[in-house]
């Protein structure tokens, strides 16, 4: 069992493999250049497992496979049923765009992954395209379908955003809805590589949107997880919102991010990190177990936000592009 410096269960890992993005959204990283890190650079798929292996023989129980966009790294299904194989009633999840889940869908399926995580922040072509910086509305749409199809489970994340969609909130939920799928609504998280004129929506903000329809009543969260999650009345359609400007969720958080690169991260607002690519490279398993170790004891109780005035709160330099959001 995995137990942090302020005696939290840690049993969930999350494991970008790429810093790469076929979008350039302007709330992640709106001016990056279309470049990678180079390939020697990222640690292999089975140097990543070399380590995963420690984690999941300790004690984690869910892996949730992030970017960059996951599915532009090559053979990623290898990966997964690498994972899967080990050990199959791990539950295994991915987060992304879905802009290529129309041919990847089923090859993930087959491979053992469980559920889906799909960024879907408008539902107007025009919007879709100015968040993302490309035309990228129909193929994502297309590969929601395609997940649910091929039996995925599947749940929409939006980032409501002053002026640019903040007025669509309520159709995501509806067009969720009409699929039996849940939206979470998530607080812009505020970060350096961002358009620095983006304005985000505080989670009573969001609420307030969709209590001009509906009542909505507080069911809480569930176990660890960072959605809190509200119940519709008039439908009983089951909504969540994330928001990471307070820190209730951090007393009974259990996870900690692993980057394509071997950086180890506490928490995806903390900036500090250890490496474990040395180790897992000259497959030196105790050395890297160490340095899990260290991480788990340095992991800070709370995250830096500031609940009440998001847009002044301090401003991560992270890259959230590199460990998943």
């Amino acid at each position: 069992m995995l137990i942090d410096g302020h005696g939290r269960t840690v049993n969930y890992l999350r494991v970008s493999v790429t810093e790469r993005c076929n979008f350039r959204c302007q709330y992640c990283m709106p001016e990056k250049p279309f470049s990678w890190v180079p390939k020697e650079n990222l640690l292999s798929f089975e140097e990543l497992f070399m380590f995963m292996k420690v984690a999941m023989d300790e004690g984690v129980n869910k892996i949730r496979i992030t970017g960059g966009e996951p599915l532009l790294r090559e053979d990623l299904d290898s990966f997964i049923k690498m994972i899967h194989d080990y050990k199959p009633d791990i539950d295994l999840a991915l987060t992304t765009n879905g802009y290529l889940l129309p041919q990847t869908a089923q090859k993930l399926k087959d491979a053992g992954l469980k559920r889906l995580n799909i960024s879907l922040d408008s539902l107007k072509p025009e919007i879709a395209q100015k968040i993302a910086q490309k035309d990228v509305l129909e193929q994502v749409l297309k590969g929601i379908d395609k997940a649910l199809e091929v039996g995925l489970g599947v749940k929409i994340n939006m980032v409501p955003l002053k002026g640019i969609n903040d007025d669509e909130i309520l159709d995501v939920m509806e067009y969720c809805k009409e699929r039996g799928i849940k939206v979470r609504f998530i607080e812009y998280m505020e970060n350096r590589h961002a358009n620095i004129d983006l304005r985000g929506m505080h989670g009573k903000e969001i609420l307030a949107k969709i209590k001009e329809r509906y009542t909505i009543h507080a069911l809480g969260r569930e176990g660890a997880s960072p959605s809190f999650n509200y119940r519709i009345e008039e439908n009983s359609y089951e909504f969540g919102l994330i928001d990471p400007h307070k820190h209730d969720f951090c007393e009974s958080c259990n996870r900690i991010r692993l980057t394509a690169e071997g950086f180890l991260i506490p928490c995806l607002y903390f900036d500090e990190a250890m490496s474990i690519a040395d180790a897992v490279k000259k497959g030196d398993i105790e050395s890297a177990s160490q340095v899990l170790a260290q991480v788990l004891k340095d992991k800070p109780k709370e995250n830096r936000w500031n609940e009440f005035d998001p847009n002044e709160a301090d401003v991560s330099s992270r890259a959230f592009y590199e460990t998943g959001g």
